[in-house]
């Protein structure tokens, strides 16, 4: 009988374990559960439930920590945007809910600041929504806003993570827009989560929907948490798994399946998110960035610093500067780093120039192999 060598599991498939200092990336896997929340899912194993009320009474524990009406798990972020966006075209209008993406006579229109668009916005087409672009590439007025909401608008898709774009507007304006005119607001807020007080801010903003990312909890990289308003989240069940399979609903979402462990550990997760000591988890990652920058500090033409946005980032990460290095320059360094032994994962920053590592992600003893890989490929 074939066994499974649990001290290696990836080799016992062939596959190259690599070292994660790209952060909390879906093409790595997320995250890494913490104890807790391993320990919850394997309890959650050993026992079955109607997972209508494993999804109820975990979406009532989630809203009362956040501040919002209601709450519930989903299979990632986007399946929360996608559930999120589906409620706001179908209500509990089970014939609609049973028609979707098909939503031809139905309101439709999902408008989205056009310095918004990102790669995530296909969120709104997968439950047939049809998005407006609204604003130019300058940004997006108030008066621009509500002057594109018309009879066909469903609501709003505003993108937390976005709002540090220069012209577009802030969410509690977009709020108040969609309040003035009767419409709806939806946020895709995945890593809006620290502060803790950035968390609430956004649960409470007003909006009535917001969608995390709970692989930033320390939960599982295929769940999300969906809280808002009490009767789009159950319109946002019926277009469910749960809702396709206890209410009959012929959902969209029936492909956007949960396990009951998975459930459970988002919980526990954002419970354990709450009540951690952020403070601790923070002086971690600053002394890991010491670590590497210690190991690079005599590298000509080579400069580290730490960048963080306390008022809106939950990691620190650190910036290395390659001086006169295009983006070809850095992606070819990335590569190489992937190609090495150990393989290590970082990538440029955004604005091009340097090189960003997250050492959040990175478990131990693997910050020292950080440090000494990046120190042999820079230093060559």
């Amino acid at each position: 009988m074939a066994t499974t060598n649990t001290t290696d599991i990836y080799a016992d498939f062939g596959i190259k374990q690599v070292i994660n200092a790209m952060g909390h990336v879906t093409l790595l896997g997320g995250s890494t559960l913490s104890p807790a929340v391993q320990a919850a899912m394997e309890a959650a194993n050993r026992g079955y439930a109607p997972l209508e009320e494993v999804l109820e009474k975990t979406g009532t524990a989630i809203a009362g920590m956040v501040g919002a009406e209601s709450a519930m798990v989903t299979s990632g972020c986007f399946a929360a945007l996608v559930l999120g966006i589906a409620s706001f075209i179908t209500g509990d209008d089970r014939e609609k809910i049973g028609r979707i993406p098909d939503t031809t006579g139905m309101k439709n229109a999902i408008l989205l600041q056009k310095r918004q668009r990102y790669h995530y916005d296909r969120c709104i087409t997968v439950p047939g929504g049809k998005m407006v672009e609204v604003g130019d590439e300058n940004g997006t007025t108030a008066e621009q806003l509500e002057a594109a909401i018309g009879p066909n608008t469903a609501g709003i898709l505003h993108y937390a993570r976005g709002e540090t774009v220069p012209g577009v507007l802030q969410l509690a304006e977009v709020v108040a827009v969609a309040k003035q005119k009767g419409t709806r607001v939806i946020v895709d807020a995945a890593s809006e989560i620290y502060p803790l007080e950035r968390m609430h801010y956004v649960a409470q903003s007003g909006a009535d929907l917001v969608c995390f990312g709970a692989k930033y909890l320390g939960a599982q990289n295929s769940a999300g948490i969906l809280v808002g308003r009490q009767e789009l989240i159950q319109a946002a069940k019926l277009n469910s798994f749960v809702g396709y399979e206890a209410q009959r609903s012929r959902s969209i979402g029936r492909g956007y399946k949960l396990d009951r462990q998975e459930v459970i550990g988002v919980a526990v997760a954002v419970r354990e998110w709450m009540t951690m000591d952020h403070e601790e988890r923070l002086q971690l990652q600053s002394e890991r960035i010491e670590t590497i920058c210690h190991a690079l500090a005599d590298l000509p033409n080579i400069k580290t610093e730490q960048a963080w946005n306390p008022e809106r980032e939950a990691w620190i990460q650190l910036r290395v500067t390659v001086d006169g290095a295009d983006d070809p320059k850095l992606n070819a360094i990335c590569e190489e780093l992937r190609a090495g032994d150990p393989s290590v994962w970082l990538r440029p920053t955004f604005e091009g120039g340097q090189l960003a590592v997250m050492v959040n992600t990175l478990q131990e003893g693997e910050t020292e192999i950080v440090a000494r890989r990046l120190r042999e490929v820079l230093g060559a």
